[in-house]
């Protein structure tokens, strides 16, 4: 589980954490992940495989403060080899749900192109197919 903890310069003029900060925690959230998981992006980069985020929502349950601690649960919820569904669950220090988000990614080469993980990076297929929810 991943804990960011709510930055004063995160918050805007009413003292609640901005909503665009969500998705830059989801990211911290994914990249600390692949990293337990023994895929870190930097792994991923030398490998010549690059994973664009192809689409992102987020649904805002409970405002956020300063200096509040955001505990995120990251879970493979589909993988279909072309495409990786990623869910996150947000909890501050109380317990309380403050936003629940999905991310969607695909696999690209160094040129761009997409990538055959199964047969390309079987190890990395392997894995994340075995995370799958």
């Amino acid at each position: 589980m991943y804990v960011h903890k709510v930055q004063y310069y995160e918050t805007d003029k009413m003292g609640i954490s901005h909503h665009s900060n969500y998705i830059r925690w989801m990211e911290e959230a994914r990249v600390d992940f692949l990293a337990e998981i023994g895929w870190s992006y930097d792994k991923l980069e030398e490998l010549g495989i690059h994973s664009p985020v192809i689409s992102v929502n987020c649904q805002y349950k409970h405002p956020t403060t300063f200096p509040d601690r955001i505990y995120i649960e990251v879970a493979i919820v589909s993988f279909r080899g072309a495409k990786l569904n990623i869910a996150y669950h947000m909890r501050n220090q109380d317990g309380e749900v403050v936003c629940s988000g999905h991310s969607e990614h695909g696999f690209l080469n160094d040129r761009g192109r997409p990538v055959n993980l199964k047969r390309e990076h079987p190890d990395f297929y392997q894995v994340l197919l075995a995370l799958q929810k």
